[in-house]
């Protein structure tokens, strides 16, 4: 063989636009999921795969230094002479296009990242300890461990606010079987927006995707999260 079919040339030539569409749709694909891993990266911890697609962009620059100007000849007639040199472009074209449309499918999935590890409690300062609160600390947590709700109440200056610190802190040495211990601070002017808010940043929910959102829709994504938790929520007023 020493020409090359009129009909090999053209197929080449279909196979090279179907490759260079389908590196542009891969572009797009690896730009669409490096904006959600940006995002997620600020509340939590990239998945494996999702980290793959950060390096996809060698791959991709690989695929485009393709040699051009070879194919270009190749259809002007350069290597048509050669049904060994054809031949084996259009293989090489043939596998690279199948490589872009695989890694394409691979770039369909919804979640590019997973939760951090949080620690569990966050410690609270305790600037003095109020003498004679040991047998009311230990009743409330008696009470937690019916899995009550208390009201801890009193006139100011009393202490309240350092017992309920104590309560938080009691939890940071482990010895319990809460999933979270939350604590938030709720204003004389009731606020949810405030109390969702704060709830949200401990479970690590990314309060950016809350804008323009319902108080009932926060609530929701609230739910869905420590409904598959124990918890301790603390409201200091």
């Amino acid at each position: 063989c020493s020409v090359m079919k009129v009909g090999d040339v053209s197929d080449l030539e279909d196979k090279l636009i179907a490759l260079q569409n389908e590196l542009q749709k891969l572009t797009e694909v690896r730009n669409d999921v490096m904006r959600r891993v940006v995002v997620a990266e600020q509340h939590y911890m990239m998945k494996r795969k999702a980290q793959g697609w950060k390096l996809l962009k060698l791959k991709l620059g690989n695929y485009k230094k393709l040699n051009l100007k070879k194919l270009k000849n190749c259809l002007g007639g350069y290597c048509s002479k050669s049904c060994k040199s054809s031949y084996k472009f259009g293989k090489e074209v043939a596998r690279k296009l199948q490589a872009v449309i695989s890694l394409k499918g691979e770039g369909d999935f919804k979640d590019v990242a997973e939760t951090v590890p949080e620690d569990p409690v966050d410690e609270m300062p305790l600037e003095r300890t109020i003498v004679g609160q040991q047998a009311t600390f230990q009743k409330v947590l008696n009470c937690l461990a019916e899995n009550a709700i208390i009201g801890l109440y009193g006139s100011g200056g009393v202490g309240k606010t350092t017992l309920l610190k104590q309560i938080n802190n009691n939890f940071c040495y482990g010895g319990h079987n809460f999933d979270i211990v939350i604590w938030v601070v709720v204003s004389k002017e009731l606020k949810l927006e405030r109390i969702q808010e704060d709830i949200g940043k401990k479970i690590r929910l990314p309060t950016d995707s809350w804008k323009n959102r319902s108080i009932e829709n926060e609530a929701r994504d609230i739910y869905n999260i420590l409904r598959k938790k124990k918890f301790l929520l603390l409201l200091d007023d």
